[in-house]
């Protein structure tokens, strides 16, 4: 199907896309790296009058080290992630998730910022996001400001984003001595979407595991934390027991849904299982 028609705009500063964003309110939207947008467009599910194309801004593409932390513009794409050697020197989860989105020809369009900003509970990385408590950078017409993953994601397919803010930066802190990562993820073929998947960050010391930070994809309408299985690990012995005891928990408190590639209570065991593989090779065991 053909797209309604729609005015477009590709703006070469951030201030330019912003102004023209915040004008055009609710009939106009942001084109990052449109592997989202375009079926959409296509399927006449969404209908603007304004499409604004981010892809001419410079300054949003890119990783920086920012000291403790790495500085990843929003529209870097997957591709650019992939090959990054800080990404795979400090943030090792975020390209293990990247590998998985897709295939080769929506890596080298999607950008990570636009991955973040669709807010799809079954999109591999909004959970890596939470599991390494990144902080998103949004620009408005009221300036900037930062949110952090935990609350950036509020219901299905939306943010916290306020009319008129564009994502421009995501801020990943450095994972320092101690601490490993893991991504496990399920789906029915491959290139699709996770069935359930895992992002695991864990911190040991002395045969300890001192902090887990558990990211679940696809277990209610946001990505979600397992907050019951964090808290059973936090000073618990790095063993298959104790790790198996606390993954258990995963699903408690999510709001799995049932659809076509699965059924709530088939997500909720999954959920255990890939949390018990993710914490344990995140662990070395």
């Amino acid at each position: 199907m053909i797209p309604a028609p729609f005015d477009y705009l590709k703006p070469t500063s951030v201030s330019e896309a912003v102004q023209a964003y915040a004008a055009a309110g609710e009939d106009a939207k942001l084109l990052a790296g449109g592997q989202s947008l375009l079926p959409i467009l296509r399927l006449r599910l969404a209908y603007p009058e304004l499409v604004i194309d981010l892809g001419g801004i410079g300054e949003l593409a890119g990783v920086t080290d920012d000291g403790d932390a790495l500085l990843i513009g929003a529209m870097t794409t997957h591709a650019a992630i992939l090959a990054d050697p800080l990404i795979r020197q400090h943030a090792p989860l975020i390209a293990q998730a990247t590998e998985t989105v897709a295939d080769r020809q929506v890596r080298h369009r999607g950008t990570f910022g636009g991955s973040l900003a669709h807010a799809d509970p079954a999109g591999d990385l909004p959970a890596v996001a939470l599991a390494l408590d990144a902080e998103l950078r949004v620009q408005g017409p009221d300036g900037e400001r930062s949110i952090a993953a935990r609350d950036f994601f509020t219901d299905y397919l939306t943010t916290s984003m306020r009319p008129g803010e564009i994502l421009t930066a995501i801020r990943v802190p450095k994972l320092g001595a101690g601490w490993s990562t893991h991504y496990e993820k399920l789906n029915r073929v491959a290139q699709a979407w996770s069935i359930v998947a895992v992002a695991a960050a864990v911190h040991r010391s002395d045969g300890t595991i001192t902090e887990a930070r558990i990211g679940l994809t696809n277990m209610g309408s946001t990505p979600l934390r397992a907050s019951a299985s964090e808290q059973a690990l936090a000073g618990a012995p790095a063993t298959e027991e104790s790790i198996a005891r606390a993954s258990a928990s995963a699903a408690e408190g999510t709001s799995a849904p049932s659809d076509l590639s699965a059924k709530a209570d088939y997500r909720e065991h999954l959920a255990t299982v890939l949390t018990r593989r993710a914490v344990r090779h995140a662990a070395g065991i």
